[in-house]
């Protein structure tokens, strides 16, 4: 099959990629720095910091791919697990 770059599905074109990487960063950065004009009421003193929520939720993520990251070899089944024991080899 003769498949030329404009052929592909706008999502998976490097220059999109690229365009969306660009416009999420904007738009995050955006919101840390309207923290700057919009008072955030803090309940606990550092969850009123600038920036706090993107923050938390960054390392909140990095913590969940790493407990990913532990549970994997401890979850993994073998490759043979659902053939069962009835093979004849």
């Amino acid at each position: 099959m003769n498949k030329t770059p404009d052929s592909d599905h706008w999502l998976v074109r490097p220059a999109t990629i690229r365009r969306l990487w660009q416009v999420s960063a904007a738009v995050l950065a955006l919101t840390v720095l309207l923290q700057v004009f919009i008072k955030v009421k803090g309940y606990f003193g550092v969850d009123g910091w600038l920036g706090f929520g993107a923050l938390y939720g960054f390392l909140a993520c990095v913590a969940m791919v790493l407990v990913a990251k532990v549970l994997g070899p401890l979850l993994k089944r073998g490759e043979d697990y659902y053939r069962g024991d009835d093979r004849d080899d």
